[in-house]
């Protein structure tokens, strides 16, 4: 290829002023383990993945999200594809709990690949959209795939028990757009704030995570690295230690009754003996 056939790039950053990109919203979904199965599983696991994404928004009444999906691609392990940013409060809800209760039908009657869990992860952001190449390729969607691999949502995912199918992790933009807002169905207090950071990137955003269905050991505050301290340590008063015999007997348990414990990173909070599972199929999800 000779230089005069490659199209020109245009001004360069910060020479022109010029029109923002057209906002799209940005959904991404990865399976759990995926490399770590059997490579005969692969194909088949691939090609549900799109498959389940489509049903999922025929149930949730977002059909046409999926005909009039941009800039789609298949990741191997997962699928990612634009749509219309005013959809958002509906792919937040209740779309990801119909994505829960979906899998939790396909599971089932999984045998041949085992059981598929989900992470998902949701961003809007200015987009190239004109139907050339290239088009989808942007820092919003760098960072859906970020987000999408981050620590938490990826430490959630793995501590849950065998009924939580999907983990979702929602960039602050789209929190304070649509959940905030109040536009989706869902409370801002069904979400927990966490420092979203993926190991060997320099990527750390805020953002907010959100279980369908929690299930297993969630509400232990070290899911999420929080440190605890040892059950001997005492708080530093400046005073002479307390002899060990008069010591207080160590906790027997180190975990809250929330999701997971407050800390200045962590809020919010998802109860587990509170929670009434997903709603009727209209759109509910209990409180």
């Amino acid at each position: 290829m000779s230089v005069t056939d490659i199209p020109p790039s245009g001004p360069a950053p910060w020479s022109v002023s010029r029109d923002l990109p057209p906002y799209r919203g940005i959904l991404a979904v990865d399976a759990k383990d995926f490399t770590g199965r059997p490579a005969v599983e692969h194909v088949t696991i691939a090609a549900a993945i799109p498959q389940l994404l489509r049903q999922t928004l025929e149930r949730a009444g977002l059909g046409e999200l999926w005909k009039d999906q941009r800039f789609a691609n298949h990741t191997g392990d997962g699928f990612v594809f634009g749509f219309d940013p005013t959809a958002l409060p509906r792919v937040i809800h209740p779309f990801l709990n119909e994505l829960q209760e979906l899998l939790t039908d396909y599971n089932i009657h999984a045998t041949a690949t085992g059981p598929l869990r989900l992470r998902v992860s949701l961003h809007v952001g200015p987009l190239p959209d004109s139907g050339d190449p290239g088009d989808g390729n942007g820092t919003p969607r760098n960072d859906t795939h970020r987000l999408l691999d981050s620590k938490p949502v990826k430490a959630i995912l793995a501590s849950s028990g065998n009924i939580t199918q999907v983990a979702a992790i929602v960039s602050q933009r789209v929190f304070e757009d649509a959940v905030l807002s109040g536009y989706t169905r869902l409370h801002p207090d069904r979400f927990i704030e966490v420092p979203a950071t993926v190991e060997g990137k320099n990527f750390q955003q805020r953002a907010w995570l959100h279980v369908p269905a929690p299930s297993g050991s969630l509400y232990d505050r070290r899911i999420l690295g929080e440190d605890t301290p040892p059950d001997d340590a005492q708080p530093s008063t400046g005073e002479a230690p307390t002899p060990p015999a008069q010591q207080p007997a160590a906790p027997t348990t180190r975990y809250d009754r929330s999701f997971i414990s407050h800390s200045e990173n962590v809020h919010g909070g998802q109860n587990i003996n509170n929670y009434d599972g997903p709603g009727p199929r209209d759109g509910g999800a209990g409180r």
